[in-house]
Order: structure tokens, then C-alpha cells, then sequence
């Protein structure tokens, strides 16, 4: 799934793409026009999030002879999006609750909080099934029953994001009638110290504790980030990309990724580049369009696509590291591309299935509504 990383799962993986480096539709009917670039957004954020994972657990483990780094370009690419994904994933989770958490603890225990640690329990048991079959797929899994008990508890799995989700609602619950400054600053600090690695971030903790205080801001600024997106040019577009290179480049340059403060500063930057940007695509009636349509169809996709890929895996990794340099030359720069396409279709795919035989229960807590994970 970048950091220094989001999650510390991903830690592992990213050392292995810097060694990659070194050796070689529209809206719905009715759909709220404020809400499109959010949902355009939204489907930005999965597809970073299936590419990532298809670089990493999947292209840089192909056995590459090309002779050329194109592998590691691909690694290099996705690494740049660490700061953005999942903490403007989270920042547009907290615009979406900004109405949720105002409604009454029952509505809210049921609605979100259980609904959320519903799917991530069920979906939990669902991939230690499923990935026990592919154990040679490069994956958090648990392979005991303690090491499930620790994930559906204290340690959540490659799912963390509906375990944080059902976290920060009940906290965000709790804390409304808080003064802000007192919830968000420990927030920020929480997400400085484990960006530094000055905690112990075992499985996906990490992730957890960085990313709180994007959604709080998400909740609570609201209102100015529905401005920044409404108000977005073009002049601003380049302004926030070119800010989020150099804070890029300075970062890299310094290696300065667990300097304290650091990691979060440039998340801010991405995430501000991420608003404007997404509320510019959302102005192209086709790319935003369709955009918008598979942002708002992130849970199966989240759920899903793991397994998917852990197939793909084992139908492709041996045929691609048996080609020559010439036919691996021929899809080496396009595979990731290819292949993320392909895992999100078969998830959407996946998904309608599911619901045509009434398998609905998988998506949403019996008795409520579907929830999306972003919301």
C-alpha cells in the first residue's frame, strides 16, 4: 500500500524498490455537484492504491532482465505518491463525516462504527482464507489463530483503513464537543512520532497513527476545503504540484523522512496539491466523470482487489520471469498500468456478481445502509 511509509507493512516493500532503483461514467443522477471532486478524488486515491500494490507485491518481485531500470522508475514513481494517498483518502473521509458525527451515538455506533469493524472483520477472515492458499504472495496475513486475534485487535491487517475508520469515528464522536485545538494538535503529534519511528508501529499501526489527525481535518475544515476545491485554477494547480516536488526533492536530498514533522509538513502539501487537482479533473465531464463514478465504489474495490491480485500473481509470475529481455522489454514500462486495470475491473466485476446473487451482507452490516470507505 509509502511512507517513509503509511503503513509499516509497506516498509519492507519500499527498501525493495529503492534496491529496484539501484540495479536496474458520470455521476449518479441527483449526485451533489460539491461533492464530485470528492468522489474524483476518491478515485484517484484507489487507483494509487491498487498500483502501489501491484508494483509492490507483484512487478518488483518478477524476475527482471532488461538491463535497464525500468522496474525501479516504476518503484521510484510510486513512492512519490506515499505522502498524497492515503492521507487525502483520509482528509476526504473526514469531509464526508462532517454530517455523520452530528447524529445521535446509536445512529453513529451502528451506522458507522460497527458497520466499519463489521466489514473489517468479515473481510479480515476472508483474505486469511483466501491468501492461505497463496503463501507465497508477498502480503500481511495472519498464519495462527493469536496472529488473527492480534490483527482483528491490536495489529489490523492490509484492511487497517476500515479498522482506523470505526476508530476515528467513535473518537471524533466522543471529542465533538471538545475544543478542536485540543484534539487535533495531539493528533498531529501522534502522526510526527510515528512518521519519525519513535514509536513501535508493528503490522499497520503506523498508518493508524499518522493519518488521524488528516481525517480530523478533513471533519473539521470542511467548510475552507469545499472553498479550496470550489475556488481551484489553474495557476493554483501548478503552484501546489510544483510545492509538492520541491518538498519531494528536499526530502529525498536531505533524507529526511523520519526527521520529526517532516513527513506530516509534506503530506499537508500533498494533500492541498490532491484538492486542487481533483477539483480540476472534475471540470473534464469524461476523465472527472468517470473519476467521480469509481470513487464513489471504493469499498469493493479495497476489499477486493488483494486476492484478485494475488492471483494474478500466481498466473503471471512465472511466464513474465521466463521471458526473454526483448519480450520483457516490450511490457516491462506498461505492466503496472495494465495490470492495475485489470485488478480493478475483475474487483468491480467481482462485486456485481456478488450482489446479483444477493450476496449484498458482505458490503454493508445487515440492517444498514452500504457504507463506502471514504465516507
Amino acid at each position: 500500500m509509502i511512507r517513509g511509509t503509511t503503513t509499516t507493512v509497506d516498509r519492507p516493500d519500499a527498501a525493495r524498490v529503492r534496491s529496484h532503483r539501484r540495479g536496474g461514467t458520470g455521476p449518479a443522477a441527483g449526485a451533489p455537484q460539491r461533492a464530485r471532486w470528492a468522489d474524483a478524488a476518491k478515485g484517484v486515491c484507489i487507483i494509487l492504491v491498487v498500483l502501489w500494490h501491484v508494483v509492490v507485491k507483484d512487478y518488483l518481485r518478477i524476475d527482471w532482465h532488461l538491463g535497464v531500470p525500468v522496474p525501479g522508475l516504476w518503484g521510484a514513481l510510486g513512492e512519490q505518491f506515499l505522502p498524497l494517498r492515503m492521507p487525502l483518502f483520509f482528509t476526504i473521509s473526514g469531509v464526508f463525516a462532517a454530517n455523520a458525527v452530528r447524529r445521535p451515538w446509536r445512529v453513529v455506533a451502528r451506522g458507522r462504527v460497527a458497520g466499519f469493524l463489521y466489514l473489517y472483520a468479515l473481510w479480515l477472515l476472508i483474505h486469511t482464507a483466501v491468501l492461505a492458499v497463496a503463501p507465497d504472495f508477498p502480503t500481511d496475513r495472519a498464519t495462527s489463530a493469536l496472529g488473527l486475534l492480534e490483527q482483528l485487535t491490536i495489529t489490523p491487517s492490509n484492511l487497517w483503513y476500515l479498522y482506523a475508520l470505526a476508530l476515528y469515528f467513535t473518537l471524533a464522536k466522543v471529542t465533538r464537543d471538545a475544543p478542536r485545538v485540543l484534539v487535533v494538535v495531539p493528533a498531529g503529534v501522534l502522526s510526527a512520532v510515528a512518521a519519525a519511528g519513535l514509536l513501535e508501529t508493528p503490522g499497520n499501526r503506523a498508518g493508524l497513527y499518522q493519518n488521524l489527525v488528516f481525517f480530523l481535518a478533513g471533519l473539521y475544515l470542511r467548510p475552507r476545503i469545499e472553498w479550496w476545491a470550489a475556488t481551484a485554477t489553474r495557476r493554483r494547480l501548478v503552484l501546489t504540484s510544483g510545492a509538492y516536488g520541491l518538498a519531494l526533492a528536499a526530502m529525498a536530498l536531505t533524507d529526511a523522512q523520519q526527521w520529526w514533522g517532516v513527513w506530516p509538513l509534506v503530506s499537508v502539501v500533498a494533500v492541498a496539491f490532491g484538492v486542487t487537482a481533483a477539483a480540476r479533473l472534475e471540470r473534464w465531464p469524461t476523465l472527472g466523470g468517470r473519476l467521480a463514478a469509481l470513487g464513489r465504489v471504493t469499498l469493493p474495490v479495497y476489499v477486493i482487489h488483494m486476492p484478485v491480485l494475488a492471483v494474478l500473481h500466481r498466473l503471471l509470475h512465472g511466464p513474465v520471469s521466463g521471458l526473454g529481455p526483448v519480450g520483457q522489454g516490450l511490457i516491462a514500462l506498461g505492466y503496472p498500468v495494465v495490470v492495475t486495470g485489470l485488478v480493478i475491473g475483475a474487483s468491480l466485476a467481482a462485486h456485481r456478481g456478488l450482489l446479483a446473487v444477493r450476496a449484498g451482507w458482505l458490503f454493508a452490516l445487515p440492517g444498514t445502509r452500504r457504507p463506502e470507505p471514504a465516507r
